[in-house]
């Protein structure tokens, strides 16, 4: 299947674009090249290919959870432009 100029006129209109005509016929030789090589892609046989979500096998990145003290209050504090007891101090947001 070929794209064609109306092809990308309507692809301009859904989202729109306005392109000269220069620039309508340098995509669609665009379209039609990607069009030619997922034609490539599906003449491969793929029966024996497990499906895949990434590319490469990804593991965890993150680091290992630790259990470590919690800041102490007066140091969480220390740099709070406002505060209240051993709460911050911020401005009301709901009405």
């Amino acid at each position: 299947m070929a794209v064609t100029i109306k092809d990308v006129e309507n692809i301009a209109k859904l989202a729109k674009l306005e392109f000269t005509d220069e620039q309508k016929e340098k995509f669609l030789h665009q379209f039609n090249d990607i069009l030619k090589y997922m034609e490539q892609l599906n003449s491969l046989d793929t029966s024996n290919v497990e499906p895949l979500s990434h590319v490469i096998e990804l593991s965890n990145v993150f680091r290992a959870d630790e259990v470590k003290p919690s800041t102490p209050t007066s140091e969480a504090l220390k740099n709070a432009p406002e505060k209240n007891d051993k709460y911050f101090k911020v401005p009301k947001v709901i009405g």
